[in-house]
């Protein structure tokens, strides 16, 4: 149908078709119970398109995702993959998708559910009610600067290069990003960089102190980033959104994931910048990776992939309260499940709130 959204499902590697199965089964419930129009397509990224194609992500896949209206995807890499060439490993997929698509701003939330803040590896009262907001710039910094790569010196030595560089326009559009969730949230806004030893943590800092004149409303501190990873730790609260840079924000949205249980719990969406009909390009991944020591064994967690999509996050929270748990988030008193069994019953509960 002409109205149809179109999805693009790249589940990938390891335990990525697994959570995507879970993810197809809902969206199959809301085009039969809600009318929801989808056309679904299929693509390989990853170690599965190296196998297949030689490549972790073919031209005519990156063309789906530039067409579609969102993509979802699962995991990439694994052991298989390990010995590689750099430039074609399967991460080098994912990354092609982010940079393409043109996916700057990069949205990862660590929040705490009430039914899990006793599987945090901190004490409960540090963590309940946790509600961050990470903005991590995706398409810029050490991961893409040039110049890169490995040389050998005229002493027999090898040198590895990777550049550090941003500009202003890069800081201010993903700055916008995170200053408009704070004005959504709780008004304040702590931004992350190494001012005090690099020059571009320096231009950040300035950068983003200079947009702070148009979003007067929001409350601005600064942080450098080693002070950040120590305070998500000591007192996590203290933070509402976060914004920082690609490496920075890689780092310290990991560590913000476990404080609340398991990375099988995280969502993330990764957005590009609107056009003039206000449409953005979008993919939706779960933090967590491939985890090839239980892949094929129906154990993993799909609710960081059911959770990318903002529409399942109160389905995914009913089911956890009644205590049904995968095993990385099982506790004493509840019931693990498998991947399916998790599928199962958010399936139930999408049934139950339409009847």
């Amino acid at each position: 149908m002409a109205n149809n959204k179109k999805l693009l499902i790249l589940a990938g590697d390891g335990i990525g078709p697994e959570v995507m199965a879970q993810v197809k089964r809902v969206v199959t419930w809301y085009e039969k119970h809600q009318g929801l129009g989808f056309d679904v397509a299929d693509g390989l990224v990853g170690g599965c398109s190296i196998d297949k194609h030689g490549v972790p992500l073919t031209d005519e896949t990156m063309n789906d995702a530039m067409q579609a209206d969102a993509v979802l995807l699962g995991a990439v890499g694994g052991p298989k993959w390990d010995n590689l060439p750099f430039e074609i490993k399967p991460e080098r997929g994912l990354l092609r998708l982010r940079k393409d698509m043109e996916l700057f701003a990069n949205l990862r939330p660590a929040l705490v559910f009430d039914a899990l803040a006793e599987a945090s590896s901190l004490k409960t009262e540090l963590v309940k009610g946790l509600d961050i907001m990470i903005v991590r710039e995706l398409t810029g910094g050490v991961y893409f600067g040039q110049p890169r790569g490995i040389e050998a010196l005229p002493n027999g030595e090898r040198r590895g290069i990777n550049t550090q560089v941003y500009t202003t326009s890069e800081i201010h559009r993903v700055a916008r990003v995170a200053f408009e969730l704070a004005r959504k949230r709780g008004h304040k806004l702590c931004s992350v960089e190494k001012a005090n030893v690099m020059e571009s943590g320096l231009l950040w800092r300035e950068e983003v102190t200079k947009l702070h004149a148009d979003y007067q409303d929001v409350e601005l501190s600064h942080m450098y980033a080693d002070n950040c990873a120590m305070q998500l730790v000591r007192q996590p609260k203290q933070f509402d959104v976060i914004v920082t840079d690609n490496l920075f924000g890689d780092l310290l949205s990991d560590c913000a994931a476990m404080l609340t249980g398991s990375l099988g719990m995280l969502p993330s969406a990764s957005l590009g910048a609107a056009d003039a009909n206000g449409k953005r390009r979008a993919l939706y991944e779960p933090v967590h990776g491939s985890a090839p020591d239980i892949a094929g064994k129906d154990l993993a967690n799909p609710l960081a992939c059911l959770l990318s999509l903002s529409m399942m996050f109160r389905y995914a929270k009913t089911v956890v309260a009644s205590g049904l748990r995968t095993g990385d988030i099982m506790a004493p008193g509840c019931t693990q499940v498998s991947t399916t069994q998790m599928g199962d019953e958010i399936l139930k509960a999408l049934d139950r709130l339409a009847a």
